[in-house]
């Protein structure tokens, strides 16, 4: 066991160790040194309008250029590119059908292996022609409307309709609840509602137009639903005359009607809309954030801000070019499937592979299969996937042809060490740049990463902040700390892609995000900056427990124990204790055929003393099977901080993977 420790022990050292890019990938990237990324970091600060200005004119397409590019109109109130007009369906469609019309845009694989693929002048058109569609539903310029709908091409396609047509888009994850669903209907003030009839997961029929017809129960302002019929459900009810129904079909009934995807595309006839020209700050989507307490937050995203945000990082953080085919695993649902899962790839011009069902279906080779089959090249997932990948051993990707990916990415979590270099070298052959990538649905796209082929990575570590983006780590009082040691992380100055507002509740973003530490964007994360200059996130400040006086990183000890041999997942929970305040109590899923027995329990905890301190003996390590997570793959942590303390799960449970 001694030695177990100190092999444990050299891993978490090992962290600290600047791993250079990979020679072959540094000499064709974009940036391909270290001083270049730093002379333009430096420059893009220190003259950050004119940063903007350039890189704004040169990656999107406007209509009409700005004004001013900059405006804070007081109480938080920021715009950028005043006076432009722009729109985000022609920036990621219509400007690339000059050199790239028979191009792939979208590839699509179902989970019953079922496939599709769209080039972006076919893609153009059914986006074109469904906007023509939804204009003929009455569907305008300033309206919301909400999908929820699944991973299908049609969800991409409905998306980018609303952005033509200036509307804005929520997407609901398609895994809430009728309950989640109605109440963010309700919050967004929508009145359409585009659905499926069924979307599938590990082999099941999920019913979402009966989750939708119940949600809509509470939405009474929603005139219509949109379903995409797929195989699973009955046609919708008709008349005689062939017009669809009002539901339900008998009895007193229902304040809206349904039609069906199809019938809208088929409404335009062959005509397609136009791109409306929209403001620089036209809102292009909200997207809600599902506390585990509280109203849940729409976060509205603005259209130029957010458009050059996702396609500028795209560009640098990803190193993409008119080769790449980008698989991001998210869902759309989530922001990380907005960004890189359709609008930043899209805008630059690359492909986007997209995936509907679980990772591990039906078995677990199937994510190294669909890389191999499709010659996927860049892979963007998040910790959670990986380390339920390692617990199945290095030889199932190794089985595989993985030779067409050239770059892999992280997102979601802090990656531990071990995962990280897992990833590397079991996925990456040691000649894929693995970026670990820090960001929140309220930043819009990436704000700390390394730069592929310039910036060395550190196992751990987000990198740096990235062009334009000012940040420091900072006390109570919002003064700098020393290079080392821990603090709040905040941003210093606006930036073009951050959230604009919290829909309906302008105070509750001012109180949230610029009232806790004034003059600074407060990210609600602890973090620390290494004398190289690295970020090293520390997890939420919620997630940051005291015990004793003294504080402690539950992310740390996660990524303390995910190093230990031993361990295969884990998660650390503060609980409340009479006496020290709080304890650290641990969850822990092993690796096969490791006995979980009070032997491994106790080295377990004497590692984390030894590696710590006496302060972070945990009360409690428990053995599970598997962790709790949400079918995107965080672990949901409250539902075991709720079992540590012996209450009933809270919060919405929707979206936990069954």
């Amino acid at each position: 066991m001694a030695e177990t420790l100190r092999s444990s022990a050299q891993t978490m050292m090992a962290a600290e160790q600047i791993i250079p890019p990979p020679p072959a990938f540094a000499a064709q990237a974009l940036l391909g040194s270290h001083s270049a990324f730093v002379k333009r970091w430096q420059d893009s600060v220190e003259n950050s309008e004119a940063f903007w200005a350039e890189e704004a004119a040169e990656l999107l397409s406007w209509e009409k250029t700005w004004d001013q590019l900059f405006v804070d109109q007081g109480e938080c109130r920021f715009h950028w590119f005043s006076g432009g007009m722009l729109n985000a369906s022609y920036n990621c469609l219509d400007r690339h059908l000059t050199s790239r019309a028979h191009k792939t845009a979208l590839l699509w694989e179902g989970e019953d292996g079922s496939e599709r693929s769209f080039t972006f002048r076919e893609l153009r058109d059914l986006v074109a022609q469904f906007a023509q569609g939804l204009a003929a539903k009455g569907v305008k310029q300033g309206d919301v409307v909400t999908l929820y709908m699944g991973m299908v091409p049609e969800l991409t396609i409905t998306m980018l309709a609303c952005a033509r047509l200036g509307a804005a888009h929520n997407v609901v994850f398609a895994g809430f609840s009728a309950e989640s669903l109605g109440a963010r209907i309700g919050d967004a003030n929508s009145a359409l509602l585009i659905t499926a009839d069924v979307c599938y997961r590990r082999g099941k029929e999920i019913p979402l137009l009966a989750i939708s017809r119940e949600a809509l129960q509470q939405c009474p302002d929603v005139r219509e639903l949109i379903i995409l019929e797929r195989a699973g459900s009955p046609p919708l009810p008709q008349s005689s005359s062939g017009e669809h129904l009002l539901f339900p079909p008998q009895g007193g009934a229902s304040h809206f009607r349904e039609s069906s995807w199809q019938e809208t595309l088929e409404l335009a006839k062959g005509q397609q809309h136009p791109a409306v020209a929209v403001p620089s700050e036209q809102p292009l989507f909200m997207l809600y954030t599902s506390g585990s307490t509280g109203k849940p937050k729409g976060i509205l995203h603005s259209t130029a801000g957010y458009l050059l945000g996702a396609t500028l990082s795209c560009r640098y953080v990803f190193d993409l070019n008119d080769r790449d085919i980008f698989w991001c695993t998210a869902d759309q649902g989530w922001i990380t499937g907005h960004t890189y899962g359709l609008y930043g790839p899209l805008s630059l011009g690359a492909s986007v592979f997209m995936y509907e069902g679980a990772l591990d279906f039906p078995d677990w080779e199937r994510v190294w299969r669909m890389i191999t089959r499709h010659r996927l090249t860049i892979f963007y997932t998040a910790p959670t996937a990986l380390r339920a990948f390692i617990k199945q051993g290095p030889d199932r990707p190794r089985a595989h042809d993985l030779s067409s990916l050239r770059l892999l990415g992280s997102v979601g979590e802090m990656i531990n060490p071990r995962v990280w270099h897992w990833f590397y070298h079991t996925v990456g052959g040691e000649r894929c740049p693995l970026v670990d990538t820090w960001w929140q649905t309220e930043t819009g796209a990436a704000m700390v990463s390394t730069i592929p082929g310039a910036v060395g990575s550190k196992p751990g570590s987000a990198g740096y902040p990235l062009f334009g983006i000012d940040l420091q780590v900072v006390d109570e009082n919002g003064s700098e700390v020393a290079r080392g040691s821990q603090g709040y992380l905040v941003i210093t100055r606006p930036w073009p892609y951050m959230m604009r507002t919290i829909v309906g509740d302008h105070q509750r973003f001012i109180d949230t995000y610029w009232r806790q530490l004034p003059g600074c964007y407060f990210t609600g994360d602890f973090a620390r900056r290494d004398a190289d200059g690295y970020v090293w996130i520390l997890g939420r400040c919620d997630d940051v427990i005291n015990v004793s006086a003294h504080r402690i990183s539950t992310m740390e000890v996660e990524s303390l124990l995910v190093a230990h041999p031993l361990v295969a997942e884990a998660a650390a929970v503060g609980v409340r204790d009479a006496l020290t305040g709080q304890q650290l109590q641990c969850f822990v899923s092993l690796q096969p055929r490791v006995s979980a027995d009070s032997s491994t329990r106790e080295a377990l905890i004497a590692y984390i003393v030894r590696s710590i301190g006496s302060f972070a003996r945990p009360r409690e390590v428990v053995f599970v099977e598997s962790l709790p997570k949400t079918r995107s793959g965080k672990i949901m942590r409250r539902i075991l901080r709720d079992k540590a303390e012996g209450r009933e799960a809270s919060g919405d449970l929707s979206t936990l993977e069954s």
